[in-house]
């Protein structure tokens, strides 16, 4: 061979070789490159909420993206309010297209199915659609098998009255709410326990009293509800869903809502408490299965000590429920992926409950509710107080009072410097409301940030304190020296004074209770639902205009020259 094809030989070799040794060095580093990108990927879960209240949508989400976790949620358009009932089709096609990529599901089935919690309560689809989009969950599994899928949904309320139904009943209810409710008592009774003669009497005479169509009708709409709720348990069963609750709208100890759920026990039976289960309450349940699909990505299962004020404590029945306030905060815990334990030493969460010695569960627009201390307000800031002292993770479920915060725990916490020593704390909505969204969120806060957590306090104590227990009430009776068509169900004209008069209040709250936080500068009152009950309350830095205003001049002049 010749002296080249030899020099050829040995270039061609030592290229082959070159190419073997960074092959190798690819090979070598695909495993390291990819576990690089596991450990830097955000974790993303979709979050179906069952329509666009801030409390079921932004402060919800608000909770999960304070790990760093992405939270996909539908665009507002296709979410229901108080006039548009929502998009069921529409929703479906976005989750069907968003959930490609995410590592959980979390999901409301009212909304899926109805459009919105609302619009299961006042839609007019037949029962033939509402069970074909239930389907639509077996078509969704099997384009997504390996997605853990969370889904809430709820078993219909039934309101007190038409006036405690707040519009989101059939415009009947206005009139005949509240016999339609004592009718149902009456027949949930005779199920359970039986009737007097008297009550029997009562139930024949409500029966003619109450008009046939609108029975009729409000039956109907309950039929097609708890036969949905009955093919989601058979889903369950079939393991299409990590896991389903079914929440008890406001209800009673006895009500049309509480035999549903009854039968609905009885057609789960089978299922297990990690699979299946009904609750009271339902606007928290975004939030406890926010928790249980964050927990169980992190393989973790908190464990919850829980704390009743003195007096009948775990046995009270609060306001817009029907059962012991301990069996609410057993199920909420359960749901959410926890584990209560005996002992506070070693628990992920202390949650103490502020309930009334003598059981009882009053509104927090009572002019009781005037920040002067109470029977059982010291005793139990002292449990908070020492369990703090202890450096045990703290979360108040606030329930004495329902729709706001205890004012004079509130003020005993902010007298003790204990507001910004705790973890959790929620006094919203209906109690158990409060204490499966404490539960819920003070779960995760052991892996937030302090500045994290504090901002989550701050989003309740303006909430829940600041508007709920006080601002609302005040603007509430200056309703009437404000111009224009509204009342507190439906501001309309009003809309805007009262959107700018509880900023100002508000303002005013913040300066009285609250440390000079950044986030607390610039504060502004909006009513989404064009009612009272609820407020959007966002906050933020004071924008500095005098310097944005200078550093568009000198852009501008640059620009000039």
């Amino acid at each position: 061979m010749s002296r080249q094809g030899i020099e050829g030989s040995g270039f061609l070799k030592r290229r082959i070789l070159a190419l073997v040794l960074v092959l190798g060095v690819m090979v070598m580093a695909l495993p390291m490159a990819s576990a690089r990108h596991k450990q830097n990927v955000v974790p993303r879960i979709i979050y179906v909420p069952h329509d666009n209240r801030p409390i079921s949508n932004q402060q919800t989400a608000e909770v999960v993206q304070k790990l760093g976790y992405e939270v996909i949620v539908p665009p507002d358009k296709l979410l229901g309010n108080r006039q548009d009932l929502g998009h069921p089709d529409e929703l479906w096609a976005w989750l069907k297209e968003n959930a490609r990529d995410a590592d959980a599901a979390v999901v409301s089935s009212d909304s899926l199915i109805y459009g919105s919690l609302v619009g299961s309560r006042k839609h007019s689809y037949t029962k033939e659609q509402i069970l074909a989009r239930t389907e639509n969950f077996k078509s969704f599994r099997k384009e997504n098998p390996k997605l853990p899928l969370y889904v809430f949904g709820s078993i219909m309320r039934t309101p007190r009255s038409g006036a405690a139904s707040g519009h989101e009943e059939p415009e009947y209810y206005r009139s005949y709410g509240a016999d339609i409710f004592r009718y149902t008592v009456l027949k949930d009774k005779e199920e359970v326990e039986g009737l007097t003669r008297r009550e029997t009497k009562e139930a024949a005479f409500l029966e003619e009293l109450i008009p046939r169509k609108h029975m009729q009708d409000w039956l109907g709409r309950r039929d097609k509800n708890y036969s949905a709720n009955q093919q989601l348990i058979k889903l369950t069963r079939g393991k299409l869903f990590n896991y389903l609750v079914l929440g008890r709208d406001d209800n009673a100890p006895y009500s049309r809502t509480h035999m549903e759920s009854r039968h609905l026990d009885e057609e789960g039976k089978d299922l297990g408490k990690t699979e299946f289960q009904t609750m009271a309450g339902i606007d928290e349940m975004g939030m406890l299965l926010m928790s249980r699909a964050v927990n169980n990505l992190r393989k973790d299962v908190p464990f919850v000590y829980v704390r009743y004020n003195w007096g009948r404590g775990p046995a009270t029945v609060p306001a817009y429920s029907d059962e012991r306030i301990s069996a609410s905060v057993s199920s909420a815990i359960t749901a959410g992926g926890g584990m209560p334990v005996t002992s506070p030493a070693n628990a992920d969460l202390v949650l103490t409950v502020n309930t009334n010695p003598n059981g009882k569960t009053y509104e927090a627009n009572d002019r009781a509710n005037d920040g002067r201390p109470r029977e059982g307000t010291a005793y139990f800031a002292d449990i908070v107080q020492e369990y703090v002292g202890k450096g045990y993770p703290v979360g108040i479920a606030d329930i004495a009072y329902a729709n706001g915060a205890d004012n004079a725990l509130m003020e005993e916490l902010k007298k003790r410097g204990l507001l910004f020593k705790i973890k959790a704390y929620s006094g919203w909505n209906t109690p158990t409301n409060s204490s499966g969204f404490v539960i819920g969120a003070g779960m995760l806060t052991k892996y937030m940030k302090d500045a994290d957590v504090d901002e989550l306090l701050l989003t309740r104590y303006l909430d829940d304190w600041g508007y709920q227990a006080n601002v609302r009430n005040i603007v509430a009776r200056q309703l009437t020296w404000l111009r224009g068509d509204g009342f507190y169900g439906s501001l309309d004209a009003k809309r805007e004074a009262v959107g700018l008069r509880s900023t100002r209040l508000m303002e005013q709250f913040v300066q009285e209770n609250l440390p000079p936080f950044k986030s607390l500068e610039d504060i502004n009152v909006t009513f989404p639902w064009n009612r009272m009950f609820e407020s959007d309350i966002q906050r933020g830095e004071r924008k500095d205009f005098r310097y944005f205003m200078n550093t568009a001049a000198e852009k501008t002049k640059k620009t000039a020259k």
